[in-house]
C-alpha cells in the first residue's frame, strides 16, 4: 500500500489550504481569542467529515475533530494565535503595519493549524478507502503564545487515550525537531501600596512602584547565581498611573521564569518570589501574586523522530522557482549580521565542526533551504518554550520544521508576518502536511514501531509521569 493516495489528497485540496490560511494569516487573533481562527479549521474539519467538539477543557476555542473509531488513535496538533505589535503588509521586504500596534502572525501558526489538519484529513481518507480500523483526531490549540493553552487541554484530560501525537512548525529549515525545551512559568506579581501627595506629603505615601523597581534590581542581582540555561524576563504592565506628582499605590509586572526542567523553574519562582516578599518589606507595601500560565520540558521521543525524518527526505522539499528566490535575497536584506550568523551557532552547536561547515557551505548556495538537515537526536535543552511539551509527557510526540522563510529569518518578527502568505510558505505547509500524514500512515501500518515509541517515552518520565504544571483553580486568561 503506497502514501501517494495522501499525498494526492493534499496537493487536491492545496488551493482550499492555503485559502484557510491566508485567512487566518489576516485574523491575527490573540490567545484566547480566537474565534475566527478557530471557526475557520472547524469549518474545513466538518467539511471532511469530522466530528468536532468545541471549547474542549474548558479552554477558550479549544476544540477537537475526531474521525474512525478503534485502535491506534494518531493525534494531529494545531495552532492559530497571533502577536501583538507584529502587523504588517504581506508580500513587501518593507517595514509596514496594516494598522500601527495591531497584531500579526509573527511565528508561523496560521500555517501550522492548517498544514496539522490536511495531514489528519488527508490520514482519514485514507481510512475511509481501505476500510480500516483506527481513530485520527485533530487537536484545536489556541494560546501557545503565552498562554500554554495545550497543558491548560493536558491538565483536563483532553489528550487522553491518544497513542501518538503529530504536528509542525514553519521555519527557515527542513529538519526533524530534536533535543528539549524550557519549561515555563508565567506570574503576575502586584503591589499595593498608599498614595500621597508626592510634593506636600511624600512621608505619608508608600510607593507601590519603589516595590516594583526594587523587585527587579533584586531579581537582576540573581541571575549571577542561577544556572546558566535559566532565563528570567518581565514586563511592567502598570507602573502606577501617569501622575509624577502621586506617590504610586498600585503597580504590577507579568515575570516569565523558564529553565530546563519543571523542578528547576518551581525552584526558581520560589526566589522570585522571596525577592518580591523582601521588595514589599522594603517598601512597607503589600505583593501579591498570581500564576498566569506554565508549560513544561519537552520530553523528545528518537523512535518517532527517525520515522519522520525518513519521510522528510524520502518526499523531499518544494524547490523554489526565480520569484521565491529573487524575494528571499530582499527579505534577507533586512536582516542584521547577528541575525545572519543565527544559523551557524545554531548548527555548530547541532552537528560540531566539519559536518557544521559542510552543511553551512551548502545553505550559502541559496536564500532558502532546499534540503533536509540530518537528523540530530541529542538531549540538549534549546532555550525556547513550547506547550506542545506537555502532550510528550502524555503520549509519544514528534514534530518537524520546514523551509517557510527565507534563510535565517528571525522568530516572532515582522519579517515572518511579511512572508506568511507568501507561495514559499504555502509549500513549505503542504510538504510539512505530506510528511505528518506519511507518518502517521507508518503508525498505523507499524504497530511495533508505536509501542516501541510508547515504551520510550514511559522510561524518559519514570518514575513520576506528568505532573501539570499549572495550579488546579487557575484558569486561561486573554492578554491584558
Amino acid at each position: 500500500m503506497s502514501k501517494e493516495m495522501l499525498y494526492q489528497s493534499i496537493t487536491d485540496k492545496a488551493a482550499s489550504y492555503t485559502a484557510a490560511s491566508d485567512a487566518i494569516w489576516g485574523f491575527a487573533e490573540l490567545r484566547f481569542e480566537e474565534e475566527q481562527s478557530a471557526a475557520q479549521l472547524i469549518a474545513l474539519l466538518t467539511a471532511n467529515g469530522f466530528d468536532v467538539s468545541e471549547n474542549v477543557g474548558g479552554v477558550p476555542y479549544a476544540f477537537v475533530g475526531s474521525y474512525g473509531s478503534g485502535s491506534p488513535v494518531i493525534g494531529y496538533l494545531g495552532e492559530y494565535d497571533a502577536l501583538s505589535g507584529l502587523s504588517q503588509v504581506a508580500g513587501t521586504a518593507q517595514r509596514e503595519a496594516i494598522v500601527p500596534g495591531a497584531c500579526g502572525h509573527g511565528c508561523g501558526h496560521q500555517l501550522l493549524g492548517v498544514g496539522a489538519l490536511a495531514a489528519a484529513v488527508a490520514l482519514k481518507e485514507y481510512l475511509v478507502a481501505h476500510n480500516l480500523p483506527g481513530t485520527i483526531k485533530y487537536f484545536g490549540c489556541p494560546g501557545e503564545e503565552g498562554g500554554s493553552g495545550k497543558a491548560f487541554m493536558a491538565r483536563e484530560g483532553v489528550f487522553s487515550g491518544l497513542d501518538a501525537a503529530i504536528t509542525w512548525h514553519a521555519g527557515d529549515m527542513n529538519a526533524v525537531s530534536t533535543g528539549s525545551s524550557l519549561a515555563n512559568i508565567q506570574v503576575y506579581f502586584r503591589f499595593i501600596g498608599k498614595a500621597s501627595h508626592a510634593g506636600g506629603a511624600p512621608h505619608l505615601g508608600r510607593s507601590a512602584l519603589d516595590a516594583m523597581e526594587l523587585m527587579n534590581v533584586g531579581v537582576n542581582y540573581m541571575r549571577e547565581h542561577m544556572i546558566p540555561d535559566a532565563r528570567v524576563h518581565y514586563a511592567m504592565i502598570d507602573g502606577g498611573g501617569k501622575s509624577p506628582n502621586v506617590v504610586q499605590p498600585f503597580a504590577e509586572q507579568l515575570y516569565l521564569i523558564r529553565a530546563p526542567k519543571n523542578d528547576q523553574v518551581k525552584e526558581l519562582f520560589e526566589r522570585v518570589i522571596d525577592i518580591a516578599r523582601g521588595a514589599a518589606l522594603m517598601t512597607q507595601t503589600q505583593m501579591e501574586y498570581t500564576v498566569d500560565k506554565a508549560c513544561s520540558n519537552l520530553i523528545p521521543n528518537h523512535v518517532l523522530e527517525k520515522l519522520m525524518h525518513q519521510n522528510l527526505v524520502e518526499i523531499s522539499p518544494p524547490a523554489p522557482d526565480a520569484e521565491i528566490i529573487a524575494f528571499a535575497h530582499e527579505m534577507r536584506s533586512t536582516l542584521t549580521p547577528g541575525e545572519l550568523a543565527g544559523k551557524q551557532k545554531s548548527l555548530q552547536d547541532n552537528y560540531g565542526g566539519p559536518l557544521s561547515r559542510q552543511l553551512l557551505a551548502e545553505l550559502d548556495k541559496a536564500p532558502v533551504h532546499t534540503f533536509v538537515l540530518p537528523i540530530c537526536s541529542h538531549e540538549r535543552t534549546g532555550h525556547g518554550s513550547t506547550d506542545v511539551s506537555d502532550v510528550s509527557w502524555l503520549v509519544p510526540t514528534v514534530q518537524c520544521n520546514t523551509a517557510c522563510w527565507a534563510l535565517g529569518t528571525p522568530g516572532h518578527s515582522w519579517q515572518q508576518v511579511a512572508q506568511g502568505k507568501a507561495s514559499q510558505a504555502h509549500a513549505a505547509m503542504l510538504y510539512a502536511a505530506k510528511a505528518m500524514a506519511a507518518t502517521g500512515w507508518d503508525l498505523l501500518q507499524q504497530p511495533d514501531v508505536l509501542q516501541l515509541a510508547q515504551k520510550e517515552l514511559e522510561e524518559r518520565t519514570a518514575p513520576s509521569g506528568y505532573i501539570c504544571p499549572i495550579p488546579p483553580g487557575i484558569q486561561p486568561s486573554k492578554v491584558k
